[in-house]
């Protein structure tokens, strides 16, 4: 596994003259999920059924995006109403299983959703899994290298502070800048786990 900084350095080499597509998908994502969320009365099952698949085709973009699929990021960001069914129960799931850890405690809440963090990677590699193979796989993937991945997501809080600084604008450059950055992570993952 290399450093949090060479794996950052292989995201920003990614994005180095392609800040358009990842920034705007990023903004409608944000919108799509923004607007859901403040309908009233409906808005937390319209997140679930609508904000809980698109999170999961967000992920995926980025994926494709160090594979090499560096254009229409925004309409592919609806591919996950193409298998509606795969999309939801695999995100619906890793939110269930995280929000139950969560329950007992933060700390085993963040550990649990470090372990499933790779699930939806292992669903796009791997579509003969069921939900629960995807997330048993990410559990043994993971096994080892949370602290890892925490460590890389924390290694982005400076530049969160300066994105609040931009009442949040900057965050449309930071969040793709790290999504790259665990894609990354988890190709470095996977090689270690050709299995996974």
């Amino acid at each position: 596994m290399q450093t949090n900084s060479d794996i950052r350095a292989l995201a920003r080499q990614d994005l180095s003259g392609n800040w358009t597509q990842p920034v705007l998908a990023t903004l409608v994502y944000t919108l799509i999920t923004g607007a859901i969320s403040s309908i009233p009365y409906v808005g937390f099952i319209a997140n679930l059924l609508v904000g809980l698949p698109l999170g999961y085709s967000f992920y995926l973009l980025f994926l494709k995006f160090v594979r090499g699929e560096k254009e229409n990021m925004v309409p592919r960001l609806f591919d996950c109403f193409k298998d509606y069914g795969k999309s939801f129960g695999i995100s619906f799931m890793v939110f269930l299983y995280t929000l139950l850890w969560s329950l007992l405690l933060i700390v085993p809440g963040i550990i649990k959703s470090l372990s499933y963090s790779m699930s939806f990677f292992i669903s796009e590699d791997h579509p003969e899994y069921s939900i629960d193979e995807c997330i048993t796989t990410s559990m043994k993937m993971m096994d080892g290298h949370k602290m890892d991945l925490f460590l890389l997501i924390l290694s982005f809080i400076g530049w969160f502070l300066l994105s609040i600084l931009t009442l949040g604008i900057g965050l449309l450059w930071l969040i793709p800048y790290m999504y790259t950055s665990i894609a990354h992570f988890y190709e470095q993952l996977k090689a270690e786990h050709p299995q996974g």
